[in-house]
């Protein structure tokens, strides 16, 4: 199998390998792309929480994206992760360059374990200049209350919230509704003309980490390889659903999702 896409990942590296740009390779290789990365910090955790984080330099971010696309030209772009104001703007002049239409933003703000991974002037700058070079924004409901000042407890407000980030400039959202209560999952995708709503039955797991991270590259990924942004959030919403449900069980808190969910062993290497 040869890969169909190529996916430069801008995010930060997850010691436990549950999330961040660990979840994001197993992720992109799992659905058949080739992915590469710029790494924006190193955190040292495990499922039970975040005991340390060191950023990256802003330079060696620019220079991680921009050397590595001058050879493997990018068919997509996942962003994770982005500590500081600087790494953001060494981003967005990162993205400028190197001209790749197709970007997904992932506004990571809390870790599964509650720590915080963004600084309040990053999230203002994520909102005010990084958001509009974005193609699909896929904030969960804690990070789109964040974005947005709209305290969300149902689907509509969901969608007023998506509203909102499309006036910041991104041309879809996706926000994702896990942490509502109740049995549905509903997930709201608001374009400027256009709602669609998906819903799934909630799987019941401790076993959650790095979800978010998983859906916004494999929805990167479909999209990369030519599904519209509809058909891919409905895949990679599916993908993780089907990763949750396999409840693999590693670690003492929240624990990883199985990103192999979608592989299947060649009988010769078996």
């Amino acid at each position: 199998m040869k890969p169909k896409a190529k996916i430069l990942i801008i995010a930060g590296s997850d010691s436990s390998g549950g999330a961040g740009i660990q979840a994001d390779i197993k992720t992109v290789t799992a659905l058949g792309g080739y992915a590469m990365t710029a790494v924006t910090a190193i955190t040292a955790q495990n499922t039970t929480g975040v005991k340390s984080i060191v950023s990256i330099p802003a330079k060696e971010i620019l220079n991680q994206i921009l050397f590595t696309a001058k050879d493997i030209k990018p068919d997509a772009v996942k962003i994770g992760m982005l500590h500081s104001e600087e790494i953001i703007k060494k981003v967005i002049l990162g993205l400028k360059k190197i001209k790749t239409k197709k970007i997904v933003l992932d506004p990571v703000m809390v870790a599964k374990g509650g720590a915080k991974l963004i600084n309040n002037r990053a999230i203002n700058s994520l909102k005010k200049q990084l958001i509009k070079h974005s193609y699909l924004v896929t904030p969960n409901i804690p990070e789109a209350e964040v974005l947005t000042k709209v305290k969300i407890n149902n689907v509509e407000d969901m969608k007023d919230a998506a509203s909102i980030l499309i006036q910041y400039g991104a041309k879809h959202v996706l926000i994702k509704g896990g942490h509502l209560k109740g049995d549905t999952v509903y997930d709201v995708l608001v374009s400027k003309n256009k709602t669609q709503i998906f819903k799934n039955k909630k799987i019941k797991s401790k076993n959650t980490h790095g979800t978010g991270c998983t859906l916004s590259s494999a929805i990167t990924t479909f999209f990369a390889c030519g599904k519209t942004i509809n058909k891919a959030c409905e895949l990679g919403i599916k993908y993780v659903n089907q990763a949750i449900g396999s409840k693999i069980n590693f670690g003492k808190g929240h624990g990883p999702i199985n990103h192999l969910t979608s592989v299947s062993i060649n009988k010769e290497f078996k």
